[in-house]
């Protein structure tokens, strides 16, 4: 009897350990599933900001009421203050700004009705001027080349024909670049273009649009290809991909989901789209074969293979394991918020350090003093936490996340010349992500690769504060009688165009 009862102690205690672990997985089921419906409604309905303020007695740090940082000298003579750059606007006693002169003028003269304008005298004027618009026009470019014949030798005479980018086409250079702007930094759709020429009386077909941006994208290839060299050669790039949906040849209706992989350049702020039809590794090896410096990334694990190559040191992006502790606030909110409370404190060094345009060897000076202690403490922390939640938890999986790569997080402090994110080349790739929402896909993968070249060229216009429509008429008129061995003088940051703006 005595053992009976044993056993039956021994299965009960068994028993209740099996069921307390069935419920703690179920309950982390539950938070999980909570977590995956609080994304879901706020893709749909919430913003999409990641503003972080901290409690009453845990304010969200800057450097006016964090002590350590306004105390900080960086030499023992030169004493660093945050004094944060402002604009303030001068109330402008005209009324309303004045228009740019760059504007033309269209002048009306009114005159008063009944007054002989022979024997008046004109002692002053009221000047209005009202901002007003012309439709977009279409208009023919009629070259006419006359003949001559000079009586007295009796040759004909002839001007030669103008050299043309579209020589098989009936299209301008300045039509051509105009559909693509609009296409890929306004985000207007080609059959939304092609209806908006039809209401100014010329119907377009949608072949031969295609064919101009065919045409066009054969045109500026070299001119990528140069770009690309000039990218790859920095010591320093971000590095993040997009997704792109692409209509598959095989099946009619059916889309193929492609990737553009995006590439800046750090300091130069050079663009580099690489359009592959996967997410694999095979993209970025290939890209990156002779590739030396600095690597920034996220958390992707095709990235993890580069820190084995020889001359490339990995690093990782604070912004994005910042998401995932804003993610994880619903979850933990004492942890997740102490973690963002300590990394506003990094940013708010970052932007000191912008505001006050303090680089070289002071910015690393600065850096050692107050993002390291920073970071060292912070990584104890996510060390002592970790063995204090579940893993499976959306704080335990932030948490693993930052431990995992707490080296690469935390290299940037080290130095004057890295960044703390990725958030450059992220602002690049926006453009795609708001123009896919138009367009929705890809016609083919060649066109996906083509629509790579020209955001590569036009993100480093805006980069580079250089008009895109000028840049890119121009280009169009010039390149294809340009010398390939001078083909850089094109690029937008080598451009000299006689508008910048």
């Amino acid at each position: 009897m005595i053992v009976d009862t044993i056993i039956e102690e021994i299965d009960y205690k068994s028993q209740l350990d099996k069921a307390l672990r069935v419920i703690e997985a179920q309950a982390l089921t539950i938070q999980n599933l909570q977590l995956q419906i609080l994304r879901f409604k706020k893709l749909i309905f919430g913003s999409r900001h990641e503003k972080f303020t901290g409690t009453d007695n845990q304010l969200a740090p800057t450097l006016f009421n964090v002590e350590p940082i306004a105390e900080v000298v960086i030499t023992a003579t030169t004493p660093v203050s945050y004094d944060k750059k402002t604009t303030q606007l001068q109330p402008n006693s005209k009324g309303r700004n004045p228009f740019p002169d760059t504007l033309p003028r269209v002048e009306q003269i009114l005159n008063p009705e009944g007054l002989d304008m022979e024997k008046a005298k004109k002692i002053g004027e009221d000047v209005t001027e009202i901002l007003a618009f012309n439709p977009g026009e279409l208009f023919v470019k009629k070259i006419v080349r006359p003949r001559y014949l000079d009586t007295l030798t009796n040759r004909i005479y002839q001007a030669p024909a103008p050299a043309r980018s579209f020589e098989r086409s009936n299209v301008d250079s300045s039509l051509v670049a105009q559909v693509i702007v609009e296409k890929y930094i306004d985000h207007l759709p080609l059959y939304r273009q092609i209806k908006r020429y039809e209401r100014l009386g010329v119907a377009i077909s949608d072949s031969s649009i295609g064919d101009w941006l065919t045409a066009a994208a054969g045109l500026i290839l070299p001119l990528y290809e140069a770009h690309k060299l000039n990218v790859l050669d920095s010591g320093y790039l971000h590095a993040d991909e997009t997704i792109i949906k692409v209509l598959d040849s095989e099946k009619k209706g059916a889309t193929h989901q492609g990737y553009y992989w995006v590439y800046q350049c750090h300091d130069k702020k050079l663009v580099l789209f690489d359009y592959r039809a996967g997410r694999g590794r095979e993209g970025p090896q290939s890209i990156l074969a002779n590739f030396k410096g600095y690597l920034q990334t996220d958390g992707y694990q095709v990235y993890d293979e580069f820190a084995k190559q020889e001359g490339i040191t990995l690093l990782n992006c604070m912004a994005h394991a910042r998401r995932k502790y804003h993610e994880a606030l619903s979850n933990d909110k004492d942890r997740a918020s102490y973690v963002l409370c300590e990394m506003q404190k990094l940013y708010a060094i970052e932007r000191h350090l912008a505001d006050n345009e303090i680089t070289g060897e002071d910015k690393m000076e600065y850096r050692k003093q107050q993002a390291i202690p920073i970071l060292k403490e912070l990584g104890l922390w996510m060390q002592k936490a970790y063995r204090e939640v579940l893993p499976g938890s959306a704080i335990g999986k932030a948490i693993f996340y930052s431990l995992n790569r707490w080296e690469r997080l935390s290299l940037y402090a080290t130095t004057n010349l890295l960044g703390i994110d990725n958030n450059p080349v992220e602002n690049s790739i926006r453009p795609v992500t708001i123009g896919r929402k138009n367009y929705l896909f890809a016609g083919s993968h060649s066109a996906a690769g083509r629509a790579a070249m020209f955001y590569s060229l036009l993100a480093t216009c805006k980069n580079y504060q250089v008009n895109p429509y000028n840049w890119l008429h121009d280009v169009l008129e010039r390149i294809a009688g340009h010398p390939i061995n001078r083909i850089k003088e094109l690029l937008p940051q080598n451009w000299t165009g006689n508008d910048k703006t």
